[in-house]
């Protein structure tokens, strides 16, 4: 009585076996510290409160760590 999907391999992701190369596992890091230090520079100026620098880094730290980077 249920339909089955049409394409059974759409709703899949990536194989499991298929990992990211080094270089865009590095491209990705540097844009995470990229959008962090944007962040902590932004919310410094707008607080006028230094220490929003450094929390922003290591947002954009944690951030490159935890996302995984398209593989090519």
């Amino acid at each position: 009585m249920s339909r089955r999907p049409k394409n059974p391999q759409s709703n899949k992701s990536k194989p499991k076996g298929e990992e990211p190369s080094p270089a865009a596992k590095r491209k990705q890091m540097f844009l995470a510290i990229g959008m962090g230090l944007a962040v902590g520079l932004v919310l410094s100026l707008i607080t006028q409160f230094w220490l929003w620098l450094p929390a922003g880094l290591a947002m954009g730290l944690a951030t490159g760590a935890i996302m995984r980077p398209p593989a090519e």
